[in-house]
């Protein structure tokens, strides 16, 4: 069968189309930079090395992020042995370790908690991007803000 149409339609017709995908991509990725949802690798504090990757994500307009890998591990599957309560001696990969945080204004999520692995206790936590969404500051704290410790997790996808 011959196609009638002319190259420079056909030429036009590709163009719009491809258009339309780049700005798909491009919204997509607009969403990811504007929003804490996505993977991002944690930064071990006195080593300054990649420990795990963290994934969050969104329920109902609140976040949680569970551990999904470790890096580099002294051994493969640990359990959390100094967690306390449904946490205890449970796998670290798969563990929820961030909850309950809430859209607080353009740029916080607040009110939640966040669970360190490695010592079994348990912090409010806030957290904002920075970096273009490149980066989440991530601030574990006991009562007030000003009482704790921010680390800056790095976005894998």
């Amino acid at each position: 069968m011959k196609n009638n149409m002319p190259v420079s339609m056909t030429a036009g017709i590709l163009a719009v189309l491809i258009a339309a995908q780049i700005a798909g991509y491009s919204k997509v990725a607009l969403a990811q930079s504007s929003s804490p949802v996505g993977v991002w690798k944690t930064i071990d504090d006195n080593s300054n090395k990649a420990k795990s990757h963290v994934q969050i994500w969104e329920h109902k307009g609140v976040l949680y992020g569970k551990i999904i890998k470790l890096i580099d591990p002294d051994e493969p599957n640990p359990l959390c042995d100094k967690c306390k309560g449904k946490h205890h001696n449970k796998p670290v990969i798969g563990m929820m370790i961030m909850w309950n945080l809430k859209k607080a204004d353009s740029e916080w999520w607040e009110d939640g908690h966040i669970m360190d692995p490695d010592n079994g206790k348990t912090y409010r936590c806030k957290i904002k991007l920075v970096d273009g969404g490149k980066k989440l500051d991530v601030r574990g704290f006991i009562g007030i803000s000003l009482l704790g410790r921010t680390q800056t997790w790095i976005r894998v996808k």
